[in-house]
């Protein structure tokens, strides 16, 4: 009897497993943009035909990180809601622990770059949390769904699937593996692929660039790509705003914002109040976020828009900020 009921359970388990593989959808090889794809590897990469589309054939197509590529953070909160997810007491704390443990080397990477300890640490922690989520797709995974399923931005990811191969090949890395976002940002900094191939470097110095375990790396890669958008070292980020009696029309409406359009001295002239030591002619932009108590305003200099290049997003740019500077405060309050 016993004999029985395992055999029963031998043969329930294996229908089991046979009924998930068959609910997943792999690549579809022969399918005409994967064909054009895999064509274009070999001739232009230098690609082997046959292991590119095993590798691509073991790549499985996930239609929900095409409803979450559809449907991100930034589009369906409000900045009072979106802060709230990164500027917590939690991840302050997380961020101050990971400083004072790597003080040493956040320093030396700041003095090397000039990108300050708080605009990296900021990043760091509004990504991955300082290591803690760095996504649960495969690379793989993500970035084949999004090029060959998903045409809105098949162009950019199929962009972003050859970068992969290509560094997976140079860091002999197995394309299998690495995990990511369900966009297929990778480790600690979240790097694109193309990212990871301009920008990461071997800050550790041990002849790798390791942005999923190294520290070094990952800080000195974040910075990095900061100095190659642009960074201007000690040069303001931000600045809290209102509006004087010279403003003409209503309070500007919350907008995505990604580049400044103004001056110091135009925004000043049109009676935006705000305090910067940048000098008149210094680029600005007028920024408003639908904060809890109502309309917030800040202006957003030179520097603002480079931490933008890393996420499209003007939330995106002032929670990273405002999580740097809440936890620079917090370690020299610590410290006093």
């Amino acid at each position: 009897m016993k004999k029985h009921l395992l055999a029963v359970a031998a043969i329930f388990a294996l229908s089991v497993s046979c009924s998930n593989a068959a609910d997943k959808t792999f690549v579809d090889i022969t399918q005409p943009n994967v064909v054009a794809f895999i064509d274009e590897m070999v001739s232009s990469q230098g690609f082997d035909r046959d292991a590119l589309s095993g590798v691509l054939a073991k790549a499985e197509i996930k239609p929900v990180i095409i409803e979450k590529i559809s449907t991100p953070a930034e589009r369906k909160l409000s900045w009072g809601e979106y802060r709230k997810i990164f500027i917590t007491k939690e991840r302050i704390a997380a961020g101050t622990t990971f400083w004072l443990e790597n003080r040493e080397m956040l320093e030396r990477i700041q003095k090397e770059s000039g990108v300050s300890i708080e605009m990296i640490v900021g990043i760091i922690g509004v990504e991955t949390y300082y290591g803690r989520i760095t996504g649960r797709d495969r690379v793989l995974d993500a970035l084949a769904t999004l090029a060959f399923d998903y045409p809105p931005r098949s162009k950019f990811f199929r962009n972003e699937l050859m970068q992969f191969l290509i560094l997976a090949r140079e860091e002999e890395i197995d394309p299998a593996v690495p995990q990511g976002s369900y966009a297929g940002a990778m480790g600690r900094p979240q790097f694109m692929p193309s990212s990871f191939r301009a920008y990461a470097v071997d800050a550790s110095g041990d002849g790798k660039r390791d942005i999923w375990n190294n520290w070094a790396d990952v800080a000195g890669s974040v910075a990095n790509y900061f100095v190659e958008h642009g960074w201007r070292s000690d040069e303001e980020v931000v600045a809290q705003a209102s509006m004087s009696s010279r403003w003409e029309g209503p309070v500007p409406e919350p907008k995505n914002k990604l580049s400044a359009n103004g001056t110091v001295a135009s925004l000043s002239e049109k009676g935006v109040v705000f305090a910067t030591n940048l000098p008149a002619d210094a680029k600005a932009e007028l920024l408003s976020y639908e904060g809890d108590d109502g309309k917030e305003l800040w202006v957003g200099f030179h520097n603002f828009f480079v931490i933008t290049k890393y996420n499209r997003s003007a939330m995106y740019g002032l929670a990273a900020y405002q999580l740097g500077q809440e936890i620079a405060s917090k370690v020299a309050a610590d410290a006093g």
